[in-house]
């Protein structure tokens, strides 16, 4: 028979016993031991475990040797090391920085070593002050709406909550930022600030470096004067001495069995043959490309309308997030690289750092190929920085490319300018040096480990998961431009996409690696409040979810409010994207007014900023009387610029405001979260 709980129960008969038994006495007494000693044990550690923050320990090697894995001070003591440079980095300028830092601390008799704050223990900076002549330095982006980068999330509440005490430690802080954001490098100011409340001490000030001119003449400047004031402060002559050390061994892999070598996976090896949720920066997921259409009408341009197909793979999205499509760089590229250098690219090789006590052992996925690694982990196609510039003398043959690539290395006034009109103006890329320079010839994995890393690209959700569920939409304008040399630069990613061509369904279908990268661009709670949107181009992309969702609202018997979108282009009949979906919504009512400016369909040009300025009682209306929201996508130099502007304009003239009282209202508003923007520069 069976209990309730569908255990088997075996029927016995049942003969006269004493109801305790000898054995059954012996029994009980066994556990009654074993618990006795179990609890008091347990009481015993716990007790110890309670009171150890209380209890004030020397610093003895043991103790040190007691702390956890993420103790940098333990390392830092334990190899004679002085120097922490400690990055915060979403797309891996920082953490180049940081590393270009930890190396030159050698010429000022400052070991240094490069951390990770989201791998370390950050309370322990109290116990800098421990090491003699230490000091601390953050290379810290702003991220997204001043928001701190992922890996420094921590760090950065840890100093909004904590009210330790940090008198003794010496630091320096590089922010990287870009001014066309409202919130420019605006992590950094707070904490360099926050630091020196707590008690530390700045050995150096802020250095505010701006992506939108050039970060890298910014780093270079503030990173000479940081050195002067290190030495200043601890007493300290520079050696002199240059510190082109390899922070990477080369690794000979060639008899690494095939299943052990990685093969463009971003973390864990045959993670695209293995798929497992959640996917995140780390693990992306393989989507198969289910559309992949063209959305101009002609002209020689091009801009795209594809979708990932994310059925089955548990992905969720809300309207307005971002999905991140990690790219490759182009066989060709990869091919004259090898040619250059006269490489075998199928060689199997990894790069082991020589600091054992870094938690980075390799600078991308290894074992890997050449091919492998300059194809999906290296970025071949920006310009590369100054350092590279240094590290690739010593492999110049000719005297003259070597003149040139010292120049370009100094932070002279003519090697600054030469370096801008060079690099930066002319757009040379790693393989134009390699072309233009003929006698340069590096080994090639030393060049692996001077590259940065590609990076995966962002873009704006032109979908509503309400109608959408099983797909994510983006909206891609295809990237080609010719160099002043007349060569002609892709964008990575854009020209990845419009080769991945879905086929009928008997041939297997593109895919691409991706994840979801959360936003804060969102649509008010309430689907009856009424919301402006302005996106030229494609800057349309969130606005075609944030219509789709309301019209999901509307056909489900819901009220919604005003939407109203500002959509500007070239040429009506030439890249008015989405043009039929949006005229059906103008039609069934879920689009309330839709205001275009076609630039160049008239002798003057018109944008949406016009358009803007002649409807300012209907903004008013809407972002005044009625609370409604305001939305800007799009370019964040110019056009987001030159509208919020504007709207500071109208808040004045409608709302009857002073300057003064116009700018607070639409700083409330963007506080309130009804003024949002999700540009780009």
């Amino acid at each position: 028979m069976e209990n309730s709980e569908g255990v088997k129960i075996e029927s016995t008969v049942v003969t006269e016993e004493p109801l305790i038994s000898a054995l059954d006495i012996a029994l009980f007494v066994v556990i009654i031991t074993v618990a006795y000693f179990w609890y008091f044990k347990r009481d015993k550690q716990s007790s110890s475990s309670e009171k150890k923050p209380y209890t004030i320990q020397p610093s003895s090697l043991s103790s040190i040797e007691q702390t956890s894995n993420s103790s940098f001070i333990k390392k830092l003591k334990s190899t004679g090391r002085s120097l922490v440079v400690f990055y915060g980095s979403q797309t891996g300028t920082a953490e180049e920085f940081a590393g270009r830092i930890a190396k030159e601390g050698a010429r000022y008799k400052m070991k240094g070593m490069v951390a990770d704050p989201e791998e370390c223990d950050m309370a322990d900076l109290v116990e800098m002050k421990e090491i003699q002549k230490s000091l601390a330095i953050f290379c810290i982006a702003t991220y997204g709406e001043g928001d701190p980068t992922d890996n420094a999330m921590d760090f950065y509440e840890w100093l909004q909550n904590g009210d330790v005490d940090l008198e003794g430690l010496n630091y320096a802080v590089f922010g990287l930022g870009n001014k066309t954001y409202e919130h420019y490098n605006e992590i950094a100011i707070y904490i360099d600030q926050r630091l020196e409340e707590l008690g530390a001490t700045r050995v150096h000030e802020i250095g505010l470096g701006d992506d939108d001119a050039n970060i890298e003449d910014d780093f270079v400047s503030w990173k000479e004067k940081l050195w002067e004031s290190v030495c200043s402060h601890y007493g300290i002559e520079e050696t002199g001495e240059e510190s082109n050390i390899r922070q990477y061994k080369l690794v000979d892999c060639s008899e690494v069995l095939p299943e052990r070598i990685f093969s463009g996976e971003i973390s864990r090896l045959k993670s695209y043959e293995n798929q497992r949720f959640p996917f995140d920066v780390k693990n992306p997921y393989l989507s198969k490309i289910a559309v992949n259409r063209e959305l101009h009408k002609s002209g020689d341009r091009s801009c795209m309308h594809i979708e990932f197909d994310i059925d089955g793979s548990k992905m969720r999205y809300d309207t307005g997030d971002h999905v991140a499509v990690y790219p490759k760089n182009s066989s060709e590229l990869v091919d004259k690289i090898g040619e250059l250098l006269n490489a075998d690219l199928d060689a199997v090789f990894s790069l082991l750092n020589t600091d054992e006590e870094s938690s980075k052992k390799h600078p991308f996925p290894c074992p890997c190929t050449y091919r492998t690694a300059l194809t999906y982990y290296l970025d071949i196609t920006s310009n590369p920085r100054t350092h590279i510039m240094k590290e690739l003398i010593e492999y110049a043959s000719d005297p003259k490319d070597q003149e040139k690539l010292k120049l370009m290395a100094s932070s002279t006034p003519e090697g600054k300018k030469e370096f801008h009109e060079w690099i930066l103006r002319d757009n040379r890329n790693i393989v134009h040096i390699l072309e233009d320079l003929p006698s340069v010839k590096p080994d090639l994995d030393h060049l692996c480990e001077l590259l940065p890393r590609l990076q995966c690209r962002y873009y704006s959700i032109s979908s509503s998961p309400k109608v959408y569920p099983k797909s994510i939409h983006i909206t891609a304008v295809l990237v080609n431009y010719t160099t002043p040399t007349n060569r002609v630069n892709k964008g990575v990613a854009t020209n990845l996409l419009a080769q991945l061509i879905p086929t009928n369904d008997e041939l297997p279908q593109p895919t691409i690696p991706i994840y979801i990268r959360r936003s804060q661009f969102r649509l008010p709670p309430k689907s009856q409040t009424p919301i402006i949107m302005i996106g030229p181009g494609t800057g349309l992309a969130p606005f075609r979810g944030f219509i789709q969702e309301r019209d999901y609202a509307r056909k489900e018997g819901r009220e919604i409010g005003e939407m109203v979108l500002y959509f500007g282009c070239r040429k009506k009949d030439e890249d008015f994207i989405y043009e039929n979906e949006l005229q059906e919504y103008v039609a069934n009512g879920t689009l309330t007014k839709l205001h275009l400016a076609f630039s160049r369909d008239q002798p003057e040009k018109k944008y949406v900023t016009h358009l803007l300025e002649q409807n300012a009682d209907e903004l008013w209306n809407i972002i005044g009387e009625k609370s409604g929201h305001l939305y800007v996508c799009g370019d964040a130099r110019s056009m987001a610029k030159d509208v919020h502007s504007i709207i500071v304009k109208v808040v004045m003239e409608k709302g009857q405001m002073t300057n003064s009282q116009a700018l607070n209202y639409v700083k409330k508003m963007e506080q309130q979260k009804r003024y949002s923007a999700d540009v780009w520069s």
